[in-house]
């Protein structure tokens, strides 16, 4: 046989094998990919923990972003307003992020019918002073631990100068221990991993601007509500 076509016929050999390895890979990745997606649909249903993290931290965080956006017009202190900002800023930017998300999924903003605020986390989400006694009741205005009160809200816009900063930073204080404790359970118990990584990414976020606040509370004789 001649070199050439000794090598012709090398090269359609070691194309039927790469062929075939292909296929078979093929075939693996498809069979992998039936297994994994069987427990569960492609994209997330309305109520699963995906979707309600969504729609519920998006509320969450706009409460945030209107605080911080209180506290800047009656405040001149820098920290306090650096700090609104850098809240104000993440929480919109990630709030965007979920929404977006939603969207993808073809999946509405509000919970579906008899479905309330934290369903899909055991217990309801509901912890801490502003829930407590409150189930069946007017939250007035907190639908969510760690949400501040219509009449909180009002108290923080009266407020003026240190006694905003104090009462701003207690208020952030208990909004972000209620949006950790919801982050930690999407973290947990939400399945796509991008939504799961941006919801361990708010655990150590909002942990390290807590210690930031209760420093800054210390700093003005205050401290964090019991």
């Amino acid at each position: 046989m001649s070199p050439s076509r000794n090598r012709r016929t090398q090269w359609v050999a070691g194309s039927a094998v790469a062929l075939a390895l292909l296929f078979a890979g093929a075939a693996t990745v498809a069979s992998a990919r039936g297994e994994a997606e069987t427990p569960g649909p492609r994209t997330p249903s309305a109520r699963s923990a995906d979707a309600g993290f969504a729609r519920d931290m998006a509320v969450h965080h706009q409460q945030a972003v209107e605080m911080s956006f209180i506290v800047r017009d009656v405040t001149g202190d820098e920290d306090v307003r650096r700090l609104a900002y850098d809240i104000a800023n993440t929480q919109a930017n990630q709030r965007g992020m979920l929404l977006g998300w939603l969207d993808l999924w073809e999946l509405p903003k509000t919970a579906p019918d008899g479905q309330g605020p934290m369903a899909w986390m055991p217990g309801g989400g509901h912890s801490g002073h502003d829930m407590e006694g409150m189930e069946g009741m007017d939250h007035d205005g907190a639908l969510m631990s760690g949400m501040a009160t219509r009449t909180e809200l009002d108290r923080l816009r009266a407020a003026r100068g240190k006694q905003a900063e104090v009462l701003f930073l207690q208020l952030m204080t208990d909004h972000h221990k209620g949006g950790v404790a919801m982050a930690r359970g999407c973290a947990e118990r939400c399945t796509v991993p991008a939504e799961k990584r941006l919801a361990q990414g708010m655990v150590e976020a909002q942990q390290s601007e807590l210690d930031l606040m209760a420093d800054m509370l210390a700093a003005r004789g205050a401290a964090p509500r019991p």
